[in-house]
């Protein structure tokens, strides 16, 4: 599949040489969802035109994996060997990766996938935003905050979805896996990282039209990402997400007609 180019990456493709490419860092996002009257919503938040990767475009939330992401913490819920499997990556990475995506996911918007035991789920973060500034500035580590709320991990609460990295003629890359989950009852998205300057509960097939028209920016994996749950409901999100298989995929740019466009597709269609 061919998707255009962003603007805002077209200068970039001029005089890249492949050999010039950066390394890859480890990293992971949850598309968090709902229903709304219009279908499926996605939460979105649009990056600071001032950050150094992706400014201006919408995205889910996420971000890099931390040292601290391996400390022990109380898990419950698919262990790691399952998303290594569902990844194709080491337990130790996946354990990472699932870690990294519900901490990044809790610091920038306040959706915490956890609760006091395995049955059930914290219903209201409004009165975390001290910890989740914390977090955000490394003065502990998530297995830290877990330990001091009695809380433990739910990656029940997960689904996979997606394996997308950064194409090499970025100068900043990520090696990103993408989850899928329901936005928790009762919890609710009151404040945002100042990573973002704007943030709404986006009906897919609206954004995806805005997307189309260019009057919103998305990289490809979030505008990929929005079509396939785009059909789905709340419910079902995580279902589908077992049925699918996950490659890595690394958009390569290609000319046609006189314009630069991406190949999107997975690795075993190539």
């Amino acid at each position: 599949m061919l998707v255009p180019v962003p603007p805002m990456l077209r200068d970039r493709l001029d005089g890249f040489d492949p050999a010039s490419a950066a390394p890859t860092k480890d990293a992971a996002t949850i598309a968090v969802v709902r229903d709304g009257d219009e279908g499926l919503e996605a939460f979105l938040m649009r990056r600071n035109s001032g950050m150094a990767f992706a400014p201006g475009m919408y995205v889910f939330p996420g971000g890099g994996v931390q040292e601290d992401d391996d400390e022990p913490l109380t898990w419950v819920g698919p262990p790691p060997e399952v998303w290594a499997e569902r990844f194709s990556c080491t337990p130790e990475l996946a354990r990472r990766l699932v870690v990294a995506a519900v901490r990044e996911t809790f610091e920038e918007t306040g959706v915490l996938l956890a609760g006091p035991d395995a049955d059930s789920i914290v219903d209201d973060t409004t009165d975390m935003d001290q910890a989740r500034d914390d977090l955000e500035e490394k003065r502990y580590s998530f297995a830290h905050f877990l330990a001091e709320r009695g809380l433990v991990l739910r990656t029940d609460l997960l689904g996979a979805w997606a394996h997308w990295i950064t194409p090499a003629f970025e100068p900043r890359r990520y090696d990103t896996r993408f989850f899928v989950a329901a936005l928790p009852k009762g919890q609710q998205i009151d404040s945002v990282s100042l990573e973002a300057d704007h943030s709404l509960w986006a009906p897919l097939s609206t954004v995806l039209k805005h997307v189309d028209a260019g009057d919103a920016a998305m990289l490809p994996p979030t505008a990929v990402t929005c079509r396939e749950l785009a059909p789905l409901s709340a419910d079902s999100v995580l279902p589908a997400s077992a049925e699918r298989r996950i490659w890595p995929i690394e958009p390569r740019p290609v000319q046609a007609d006189g314009q630069w466009w991406l190949d999107v597709n997975r690795e075993e269609e190539i």
